[in-house]
């Protein structure tokens, strides 16, 4: 059976490689990144609400968090909502389509939005009326390629990119890839990834059901 490789951080690497062995899939954990903090200092206000795009912004906010708790959150999906929660904040709204659906959805302005984002982020559109503070709070450390992981892609396998700086960073690791397929979460990571490769797809959706369904869909391909 062909292996899908997950390389996202944790704690995401271990509820992605549990969800994707729940699919009966031959699935592999190798973390290619490690989630730090960086910015403690807390932002000129005032704010109506918070924005984030991924529950590293609570897991890694800081004292930051504690100034902010009464704002509302606006959540890129379900398990930044979570996070939220269990950081003390009540959120207005979870998305399912990427942080930039979530900002089309709000109600008209005027509003004056925190973003609380990691180093490496999307590029929003504000709707007339809303304006975007953004606050790096956290970022995705670049690490070595394991030998373990460095043997694993000596041969096929599907990897699973939930990130463009994970697609940007595999790419400068990995030269030979020509039996690697990449299954990406979006197009822009899928964008990011470079060429070379087997096979590069996107997700219908950008979370991690879809994406994981995907690889599925390509490992059984792969294996007939």
């Amino acid at each position: 059976m062909t292996p899908v490789v997950i390389l996202r951080p944790e704690p995401g690497n271990a509820a992605s490689l549990a969800a994707a062995r729940t699919l009966g899939l031959h699935a592999i954990g190798a973390p290619l990144f490690a989630i730090v903090p960086v910015n403690a200092s807390v932002p000129a206000g005032p704010f109506d609400a918070v924005m984030a795009g991924s529950a590293n912004a609570f897991r890694h906010g800081g004292d930051v968090l504690t100034t902010l708790t009464d704002l509302p959150v606006f959540a890129v999906g379900e398990s930044t909502a979570a996070a939220a929660r269990e950081a003390g904040f009540t959120v207005a709204a979870t998305g399912t389509g990427g942080l930039q659906a979530v900002l089309d959805a709000m109600p008209p302005g005027p509003a004056r939005l925190l973003r609380l984002a990691g180093r490496d982020r999307v590029t929003l559109l504000p709707p007339p009326g809303i304006a975007i503070v953004e606050h790096v709070v956290y970022a995705a450390e670049p690490l070595p390629l394991p030998a373990t992981l460095a043997t694993l892609l000596d041969e096929p396998a599907v990897i699973a990119l939930h990130s463009a700086a994970a697609a940007r960073h595999l790419a400068a690791l990995v030269t030979r890839r020509a039996h690697l397929a990449l299954a990406c979460i979006g197009p822009r990571v899928a964008e990011a990834a470079n060429d070379g490769w087997a096979e590069v797809r996107a997700a219908a959706a950008p979370d991690d059901t879809a994406l994981l369904a995907l690889a599925a869909e390509m490992c059984q391909t792969h294996d007939q």
